[in-house]
């Protein structure tokens, strides 16, 4: 034990305790790749068994040095190649590698890495170990060679290896959890494998690689693979910034074949919508639910123009005419115009005073509701469940009533339309490619039933189809005007069909194909 007065004898065993864990950190990564396919209960032990055979053989392999060093010997030639044991145990462990190597990497590659389970776990888990022992006999090569090439005694060398494979052991349960964390550096890590083993396989046929290139490489390709792993870690954080709704509602929407809304710091990454999981009535209601709070009340209220009102001076028999037509509970009671609301009155109660008395008793009236239109319907669907199913008067800010809101408004915007007794549905489907639909249809019913992105733009003030073609066509068409929106694989077609007084009554949309054509995005008219 003299050398342990000699201080060279230490700084040569601390430098030779550092280049062991270099040399064993590809080991050690082979072996954090082997042991992810085996039951999370037995990994461990696995781990523990792998690195102290490795401890056993290159403490053996250090006992019979001499014996390594005449490995070098030829044992035979061919042609100007000559072969020694070492080459041979090379040249046989760099084909090992870069036949596991390829077959890992191909098993990550098609998505088909089996986990075992039941009766063949433990088959699995001796099968594991035998490919760890035969990598430690591989990787131990280098790692006793150099431990031959840099001391003199055999015990430095010895505490070495053990100091070594002692923090390596502690090392290797992180380490595998990071590697098993992160697909990509697995992926990395098996083109390091295959580096080396062909490295082996060089230098068995007389063709040595200087390891600095090697550990140039690999360093290299480690800071990228950091680098790469700080930018996935920050957009990470980024997206966990975005509120947790607006993600899952981004991710429904993918479900629904449908390109989530992004916003300028998250530009859409493909151009191509997902595939649609939902059927058409799933995607509907589901789309109805997602995009539901972001809607204005315009979109979901019966417009002025539509709303059914008594007026108190009309004669008696008129307004219980009107009633009895009009397939209403409540009703807007009001004085010469809609503007004047006196109150909201129940039709039995209203039919009942009109045949006995002969006029409404004003007393029975409930408060009317008024709600302003920048009103959100979260808010709104608040103010429907304390009216207890009364309707809700919409007014703009000048007080004029824009028009009304009723329980079963919001339920069609979120399942579609149902249409009353006294109406005809907004879109009527004449064919797979065309429709014939009223200018009132709202634009969120209309874009899921055409599957296009590009009729709702919550920007403008717009929100139904008569809207959408004002906004495009610039002024009021006539009937026979006609638009085209196209799109990368279709164009649709808006011909007005009739028009009722200033107002957009009737349309017609077709739909054309065109597959085989790059069409950008845009709008034309004619």
């Amino acid at each position: 034990m003299e050398w342990m007065l000699d201080p060279s004898a230490w700084v040569g065993l601390l430098t030779l305790v550092i280049l062991e864990i270099v040399l064993g950190i590809d080991n050690l990564i082979f072996i954090a790749i082997l042991v992810e396919k085996l039951p999370p209960a037995l990994r461990d032990r696995a781990r523990v068994i792998g690195l102290s055979l490795a401890l056993l053989m290159r403490l053996a392999l250090l006992s019979v040095m001499s014996w390594l060093i005449k490995l070098t010997d030829p044992l035979f030639f061919l042609g100007p190649l000559s072969f020694s044991g070492r080459d041979l145990i090379l040249i046989v462990g760099g084909f090992f590698l870069l036949f596991k190597g390829t077959l890992e990497l191909h098993e990550r590659v098609e998505g088909r890495i089996a986990h075992a389970s039941g009766s063949r776990m433990h088959a699995s888990f001796w099968v594991i170990v035998t490919q760890i022992v035969i990598l430690d006999a591989v990787f131990s090569i280098d790692a006793v060679i150099t431990a031959v090439g840099m001391v003199d005694h055999l015990a430095i060398m010895m505490l070495a290896v053990t100091i070594a494979i002692g923090i390596m052991l502690v090392a290797s349960k992180p380490l595998t959890r990071f590697v098993n964390a992160h697909p990509t550096v697995v992926i990395l890590c098996l083109g390091f494998l295959l580096t080396i083993g062909f490295s082996l396989l060089a230098e068995g046929f007389g063709f040595p690689i200087p390891k600095g290139y090697l550990y140039a490489a690999i360093a290299f390709s480690v800071a990228i693979e950091m680098l790469n792993q700080v930018a996935r870690r920050n957009m990470r954080k980024v997206d966990t910034r975005r509120p947790l709704r607006e993600r899952t509602a981004e991710g429904v929407l993918r479900m629904l074949g449908k390109r989530p809304l992004m916003g300028p710091e998250h530009p859409q990454q493909d151009s191509e919508a997902p595939a649609q999981v939902f059927g058409d009535e799933e995607r509907y209601m589901v789309s109805g639910v997602l995009t539901l709070a972001d809607r204005s009340i315009n979109s979901i209220m019966t417009p002025r123009t539509d709303v059914s009102w008594l007026d108190l001076d009309d004669d008696p028999s008129e307004l219980r005419e009107q009633i009895a037509k009009a397939p209403h509970s409540f009703f807007p009671v009001c004085r010469g115009s809609l503007d004047e609301v006196i109150g909201i009155g129940r039709a039995k109660e209203m039919i009942a005073d009109l045949i006995t008395q002969g006029s409404i008793r004003l007393s029975r009236l409930r408060d009317p509701i008024i709600v302003h239109e920048s009103i959100g319907v979260l808010r709104l669907m608040d103010t429907l469940k304390r009216s207890r199913g009364q309707l809700v008067l919409v007014t703009d800010e000048f007080g004029a009533i824009q028009g009304v809101v009723t329980p079963i408004d919001v339920f069609e915007a979120i399942a579609g339309e149902f249409p009353d007794e006294d109406e005809t549905p907004d879109i009527v489907i004449e064919n797979d490619n065309r429709w014939r639909v009223d200018g009132a249809a709202d634009l969120h019913h209309l874009e899921l039933l055409l599957n296009t992105d590009d009729l709702v733009d919550d920007e403008e003030g717009y929100s139904t189809l008569a809207g959408y073609l004002l906004e495009r066509f610039g002024h009021l068409p006539k009937a026979g005007d006609s638009c085209e929106l196209k799109q990368a694989h279709a164009t649709f077609t808006f011909t007005v069909l009739r028009l009722d007084g200033r107002r957009i009554a009737s349309v017609q949309i077709e739909r054309t194909y065109h597959p085989n054509e790059d069409i950008n995005d845009a709008s034309e008219y004619d």
